[in-house]
């Protein structure tokens, strides 16, 4: 079963939108897709709850003091964390993921909370106990913005502890597509093509990571 693990350690940063929509990616390409909402405000499972019948299937995985209940034959599961996670529940949610992508915010607080929270991940490994894939991704960019410009720049350059560039994946801009689609429990990719072709042309990095052995542990 492939795991996908979507985390900041700021709220506010889009992540059960951009898990919604890695879930509504998958189901679309066929593969049967569990969605685990971990966090307290229960975005993503009021996104399944509102799903339409006609579209491609995304089963909720229940959690349970902390512990995910997956549902039988799920090949792809994405998990919506929690803000501020730290220490062993961090640990346990890495721990169940074979890759971890950050959605970030074009801020200077989110980049400074970023770099450490990459620092706390990597001093868990003891407890995690084996390799995981991270990336990241500016989210919710207003293109052509200094603010843009800035996290572009800074995410192209952060490393990791090891000293390895932490892979920056792609950019998605801030557009009324995802809120229409959160609004019918759908993702941009069950719009029609051309309503949603400069989305699905940002993904595309994303995507092709995601399907590819780079973003899975060796």
């Amino acid at each position: 079963m492939r795991s996908i693990l979507v985390l900041n350690p700021k709220g506010g940063c889009g992540k059960s939108t951009f898990a919604t929509n890695i879930a509504g990616y998958f189901a679309t390409q066929g593969k049967r897709v569990s969605l685990a909402d971990c966090d307290p405000q229960q975005s993503s499972r009021d996104w399944l709850s509102i799903r339409p019948e006609s579209a491609a299937t995304i089963k909720s995985a229940s959690v349970k003091a902390g512990k995910i209940d997956v549902p039988r034959r799920t090949e792809v599961l994405i998990i919506d964390t929690p803000a501020a996670l730290h220490g062993q529940k961090l640990a346990n949610y890495a721990k169940v993921s074979q890759t971890i992508i950050m959605p970030m915010m074009p801020s200077p607080m989110d980049m400074r909370a970023a770099e450490r929270f990459i620092d706390e991940l990597f001093s868990l490994r003891k407890l995690i106990n084996r390799k995981i894939k991270v990336a990241t991704v500016a989210n919710r960019v207003r293109e052509d913005t200094i603010a843009a410009a800035k996290l572009e720049n800074y995410l192209d350059k952060i490393k990791l502890p090891t000293g390895h560039k932490l892979p920056f994946i792609t950019m998605l801009r801030a557009t009324q597509n995802y809120i229409k689609a959160a609004e019918r429990g759908l993702s941009i990719f069950e719009f029609a093509p051309a309503k949603t072709a400069y989305d699905r042309e940002q993904w595309e990095p994303l995507v092709r990571w995601l399907n590819s052995v780079r973003s899975m542990p060796g």
